[in-house]
């Protein structure tokens, strides 16, 4: 399945070449009789592109626009995602390297910038694309902080159909990938619009976060970027600096996730934290989780 056949041919939405080059091929834009209703306000005062490479994502520390003065708010990379365990699911994540490896793009301990609010606005298009479509057998997964690219200027978010070439090939999940991707726009500027969402940034837990999932599905509160528990001890003022000045909200707090942190990478973690002037909180603190 090719994502951007899907794109182009989708029953849902429709776009138009501008002319405008970007990696070596031509770059769309959403048309705005695609929607109707309050999405049409949001058309009339921003546009949605649609750029495709045969680059690999990860890599692209550049944007190469040719053509256009275009510079973008925000960027959403659609990507395919690889696992060992090839488990069907859809996924969102942001970028960034905690240790000295940077085998996967972006430079040794360097993050992207990003949004929280557009982090969040991803995993729950997915969630609602989900239910529409009716595929069961997929899991949600929104992962932590890794990989590249690090360097761009723009705030971005990695949203995934994974983790093998047999659900690749489906077409229903690829249609629902796209979906999720051209909703996900709409649900952050919803976001921006209502000002409910705190906002935080996650430390602790597994590579797949299910207690950071459960957080902001269940709570007002959207995180930027979420260093897991396996590169605690890799964490410095530096780092944890460039996380918040890397996200483009105001950060509300830091959230620990106390279960999935040991006594020895606490003793690191919470002193480290406290030198900033945000505050410290378990997952299990808020509401419902």
């Amino acid at each position: 399945m090719n994502m951007r056949e899907v794109f182009l041919n989708s029953k849902y939405y429709s776009f138009i070449e501008t002319g405008a080059i970007w990696y070596e091929h031509p770059l769309f834009m959403l048309e705005k009789s695609s929607f109707e209703g309050k999405y049409d306000k949001f058309l009339n005062e921003n546009q949605i592109f649609l750029g495709l490479t045969t680059e690999p994502l990860i890599f692209l520390e550049k944007l190469k626009v040719s053509g256009t003065n275009l510079t973008p708010d925000l960027i959403i990379f659609a990507s395919r995602h690889t696992s060992k365990t090839a488990r069907p699911a859809f996924l969102a994540h942001t970028t960034g390297n905690w240790g000295n490896n940077a085998d996967f793009g972006g430079k040794p301990q360097d993050l992207s910038k990003t949004s929280a609010l557009l982090h969040k606005a991803g995993v729950e298009s997915l969630r609602e694309q989900i239910e529409k479509f009716d595929i069961p057998e997929f899991s949600l997964d929104m992962e932590v902080t890794h990989h590249g690219p690090t360097t761009l200027d723009i705030p971005l978010i990695f949203m995934e159909l994974g983790s093998s070439k047999q659900e690749w090939l489906i077409k229903e999940a690829g249609e629902l990938a796209a979906n999720a991707i051209v909703n996900t726009v709409f649900k952050y500027l919803d976001f921006i619009e209502e000002k409910t969402q705190q906002i935080g940034l996650g430390f602790g837990g597994t590579h797949y976060a299910p207690n950071f999932n459960r957080l902001i599905t269940n709570n007002n509160i959207a995180l930027s970027f979420i260093c897991p528990k396996y590169y605690i001890q890799e964490l410095n003022e530096n780092l944890i600096r460039m996380m918040i000045d890397n996200t483009l909200e105001k950060i509300d707090y830091f959230v620990v996730d106390w279960k999935g942190t040991n006594s020895q990478d606490k003793k690191h973690l919470i002193p480290l934290l406290e030198e900033f002037d945000i505050p410290i909180r378990k997952t299990r603190s808020f509401s419902s989780i």
